[in-house]
């Protein structure tokens, strides 16, 4: 990878950045899988600590949070008994965050769908912000706790619980991969006095659908998965990376504001639209940085 030029490598992230997998990256390319592997893992690395360290004293008003299930290596239930723990193969969920007036998504969590995961996103998430928010949530019921926890009485929250249709009887309807038909809706204020027109989990739940479209690996009955932690990491890093900073969010253009802006922009964290040149000139800054 270090013979590589920087058009080289520039042109394997706009691939990744397409959600196309490792191998169809390597095909279109013509660098081979550790090449490709290596350079993810080196700028997946860089991406996270910067947005670390930028997505800090965020003037946000609003902030809906969701999880998105995925799996490492194989689905729970397939775990072999004797298997490599490092790996951390199973089921997995990344804990999510936006702000739908900007589109920005300031942090996240890889982990798994329990109290503990929901604390520490919570924890990591209340830091980086510079004023009270109104935060929707759905119904996992490790939220409530851990918001009141982060965020005591300095928020306005209120928790959406969608009801569904039952579930399906027939073998072939029960593999469906899509939630039942929605039927009802309710929303429970638990702090403050959050604006009820304004509580819902739409944003993120379709922030969380452009993370499946924006990298293979979350891409359902396909063989294109992670098989270690540590890229799904990597992955998911650099996913948010050029989430926030280089593509722009159709959203934030209007007739009476029509530049193109990413929410980066938007929420005043960046002046300027980023280039995956600038990704990999930061990636060489951080990695800098961290060796001096």
């Amino acid at each position: 990878m270090n013979r590589l030029t920087t058009q080289d490598r520039v042109r394997i992230l706009n691939v990744l950045s397409e959600g196309v997998g490792i191998n169809a990256a390597c095909r279109a390319t013509g660098a081979s899988k550790n090449t490709v592997l290596r350079l993810l893992a080196n700028v997946g690395e860089a991406c996270a600590v910067y947005q670390d360290r930028v997505m800090r004293n965020l003037s946000v008003t609003q902030l809906q949070v969701d999880e998105i299930w995925s799996f490492i290596g194989c689905k729970a239930k397939n775990v072999p008994i004797d298997a490599d723990l490092t790996l951390g193969l199973g089921d997995c969920y990344t804990f999510t965050s936006i702000d739908p007036v900007s589109k920005l998504m300031p942090c996240w969590l890889l982990g798994f769908r329990t109290d503990e995961c929901a604390d520490q996103f919570l924890a990591d998430l209340k830091p980086r912000l510079a004023n009270r928010v109104q935060l929707s949530t759905d119904g996992f019921g490790s939220y409530p706790k851990a918001v009141a926890k982060h965020f005591g009485k300095d928020v306005d929250y209120a928790v959406i619980v969608k009801q569904y249709m039952p579930p399906p009887t027939t073998p072939e309807a029960k593999r469906r991969y899509s939630p039942n038909k929605v039927i009802g809706t309710t929303v429970a204020v638990v702090e403050g006095a959050p604006d009820l027109g304004l509580a819902t989990t739409s944003h993120v739940e379709r922030a969380n659908l452009t993370m499946r479209m924006g990298m293979r690996r979350f891409t359902r009955l396909t063989n294109a998965f992670s098989k270690k932690i540590e890229n799904h990491a990597h992955a998911i890093a650099f996913h948010f990376m050029v989430y926030n900073f280089v593509k722009p969010h159709s959203a934030l253009s209007t007739k009476q504001a029509p530049v193109k802006r990413t929410p980066a922009m938007a929420a005043g964290v960046s002046s300027f639209q980023w280039t995956m040149e600038d990704i990999l000139m930061m990636a060489e800054t951080v990695t800098s940085q961290a060796t001096n």
